[in-house]
């Protein structure tokens, strides 16, 4: 496999998700990942495919996309049987889907040992009771099983995403870590019940490191290494803000001393740098 670099369908944003594929595509881009933060529209699909076939795009669904009728988190570990399954059926819609756009691979997060509030994603969490971590890990591999015998049918690979555990998060959870997977320890203990492969955000794994006291540069390199699907954007260490990725800064010189070829890189960037940001990991897979 050769490397490659897509960009998130959410470094720009639009109410349409045909509108920020065009957006995309007219900046040269035609790897794209489609992600959340459109609406729900009929024409959706039918504008996807026509724009995949004129503009030569190839497509990866991730996580949310497409956007419900009605918003939820998406939690395979809920122990809420209801938003449980709403989850399971939504991946296995985007599957489905995913056959259809001919995108061979679909990444989704980790679960939560709570169900979230739509409102919160993003934000710290109102601190509740936490289910058993061992509970929330055999509640998603049962889905994962039924999901992952679903896409292997129609020939897409699923890869679970190691989740992010803020400074916030961290500083309201006392009582423990109430996401799965947010670092070698966790993502291990999950692959182990699942055998899923990881689909690496190092954004995300660099807030987590700084909130659990870890290194970052240690866990960036264990990781790299298990994975052949990256997430890339940076941050302060302390949330997750989707600023682009420049050289000289302390993750692309971190990301300088690890092995990337053959691996798949998307970019989600949200603060406007797209393309200094494409032409710095394009830079790190050519070094």
């Amino acid at each position: 496999m050769n490397s490659a670099i897509f960009v998130s369908s959410s470094c720009v944003n639009n109410s349409r998700i045909a509108q920020s594929v065009k957006m995309l595509a007219d900046q040269g881009f035609t790897n794209i990942e489609l992600s959340g933060g459109t609406n729900l529209y009929p024409e959706w699909k039918a504008e996807l495919i026509a724009l995949k076939s004129e503009l030569g795009l190839t497509y990866r669904c991730h996580n949310y996309f497409p956007p419900p009728k009605e918003h939820f988190v998406l939690n395979l570990s809920s122990h809420d049987k209801f938003e449980r399954r709403r989850s399971i059926e939504h991946v296995l819609n985007v599957i489905e889907l995913s056959n259809e756009l001919e995108a061979s691979v679909y990444g989704i997060h980790a679960g939560f040992r709570l169900q979230p509030d739509t409102n919160k994603l993003g934000k710290a969490f109102t601190n509740v009771a936490l289910q058993p971590e061992n509970e929330a890990i055999e509640l998603f591999a049962a889905a994962w099983e039924k999901v992952n015998d679903r896409a292997i049918e129609h020939g897409v690979k699923l890869y679970v995403e190691n989740n992010v555990l803020s400074a916030a998060n961290h500083k309201t959870f006392t009582q423990g870590n109430p996401f799965l997977a947010t670092d070698s320890v966790s993502i291990k203990k999950l692959q182990k019940a699942t055998g899923a492969p990881l689909l690496l955000d190092i954004a995300h794994l660099k807030v987590s490191c700084n909130s659990l006291g870890l290194s970052f540069d240690n866990e960036l390199k264990t990781l790299v290494a298990q994975s052949d699907y990256l997430h890339f954007s940076d941050n302060n260490g302390m949330a997750d803000t989707n600023h682009g990725l420049h050289k000289g800064t302390e993750v692309f010189k971190l990301l300088e001393s690890v092995a990337l070829n053959n691996k798949t890189i998307t970019l989600e960037v949200y603060d406007g740098s797209l393309q200094e940001s494409y032409e710095s990991t394009a830079a790190l897979l050519n070094s």
